[in-house]
């Protein structure tokens, strides 16, 4: 069996990883080629290009480098319609993604499938029947997704989400982060996870840099989990702090791509706290049973265009998973430090006071990974079993 799969960002690497171990376990003999990151090169896949070049969000980032990108989308399509592959998996990265596959479809019978449904619960609800027209089966995250796409006419299974497959951290993780960054038993840690492309850190930094400083927070250490293209912003943003020495960068570069993922998790559960940008971070914390604040601006064109065609009221993940707002957000206009700061530190007194009662966060983050699956079988593998068995 063939396969061609293509991601464009580090949390569709993560998914197109767990996706290619569950096809490899269900058929042995599979090959795959594309386009992927670290953890799907891992898995089998000789990238054609460097992953980080489709790693753009928001109008006014994707203007300058659209002829590139382009040209990017032409090769690919070109290369899946060579390949002649079973079938071709495009995950997330829709503005990528869904023109290759248009073109693929175009010039092939090659069977399309995409991992990620487009939001079309939260903004641009007329997607899925343009998807429509070169998609054929859609691999959901969410169990409230499938029926907007099967409306839309594709074939739609509900996989889960691979962060609820992750095995809790155990002590002994936690007591080997203690000694390798010479953590006392009492002391306090969070982790400040300002995205994962370099435009999001360039202009989160500053932001979550003021934040940090303004917020009565007690004598924490502060862990940055990040990606080694990323690790010189992330020092060059927060320089400030880094100064401080209480503050460790993880980048995962002297570890595998697996490890990288793991030591990651366990940050996040050696945590207190948490203040991250919008996204599947906030999944990746509610894994860890991590509480958090969740911020996150834009460039101001794209802020202009997409706010006015939001139709939720939240954008953060965990609380449209469990159906609750307990996760403070702060999007847009509303993403200025002397706003996010208080409610970072009601978040941090919850844990770190014990007088405190449990945070309604708790709860939530729990009802989060049930729904997404965790106690049942890897969600890579139930979307290798949905792939397998629509083709």
């Amino acid at each position: 069996m063939k396969v061609f799969v293509v991601a464009g960002e580090p949390s569709g690497d993560k998914l197109g990883a767990a996706l290619m171990a569950g096809l490899k376990a269900l058929v042995p003999d599979v090959t795959f080629d594309g386009v992927g990151g670290p953890l799907m090169q891992g898995q089998g896949v000789d990238s054609m290009f460097a992953m980080e070049e489709l790693s753009l969000m928001g109008i006014a980032e994707i203007l300058p480098k659209y002829r590139h990108l382009k040209r990017r989308i032409r090769e690919t399509a070109d290369a899946v319609i060579a390949a002649k592959p079973d079938v071709l998996i495009t995950i997330d990265s829709p503005d990528f993604c869904l023109r290759v596959a248009r073109l693929v479809k175009a010039g092939s019978n090659v069977r399309t499938v995409h991992y990620v449904a487009p939001t079309v619960w939260a903004w641009r609800a007329g997607r899925a029947e343009k998807m429509a027209r070169h998609i054929d089966h859609v691999l959901a995250l969410f169990p409230f997704e499938p029926p907007f796409m099967q409306a839309a006419g594709m074939d739609c299974d509900f996989v889960g989400h691979p962060v609820a497959a992750e095995p809790p951290v155990t002590p002994d993780e936690l007591r080997a982060f203690d000694e390798k960054y010479g953590l006392g038993r009492g002391t306090e840690c969070m982790v400040i996870l300002p995205g994962s492309r370099r435009s999001e850190v360039e202009r989160m930094g500053p932001i979550f840099g003021q934040t940090f400083a303004q917020a009565d927070l007690g004598d924490m250490f502060v862990v940055f989990p990040t990606l080694p293209h990323l690790r010189s912003v992330v020092e060059q943003q927060f320089a400030p702090l880094m100064s401080s020495g209480k503050v460790c960068v993880m980048d995962g570069s002297d570890v595998t791509p697996e490890q990288a993922a793991r030591d990651r998790l366990v940050a996040m559960a050696r945590a207190s706290v948490a203040l991250a940008a919008s996204g599947t971070v906030s999944l990746e914390l509610a894994a860890a049973g991590t509480p958090m604040v969740i911020a996150y601006d834009m460039n101001w064109l794209s802020r202009q265009i997409i706010s006015r065609m939001l139709l939720t009221d939240t954008v953060t993940l965990v609380n449209l998973v469990s159906e609750t707002r307990v996760v403070p957000e702060f999007i847009g206009a509303q993403c200025q430090p002397h706003l996010i700061a208080p409610a970072l530190e009601i978040v941090a007194k919850v844990r770190t006071d014990p007088f405190q009662p449990p945070s309604p966060q708790d709860a939530a983050l729990t009802l989060t990974m049930e729904r997404l699956g965790r106690g049942g079988d890897a969600p890579g593998l139930r979307a290798a079993r949905a792939v397998l068995a629509r083709l």
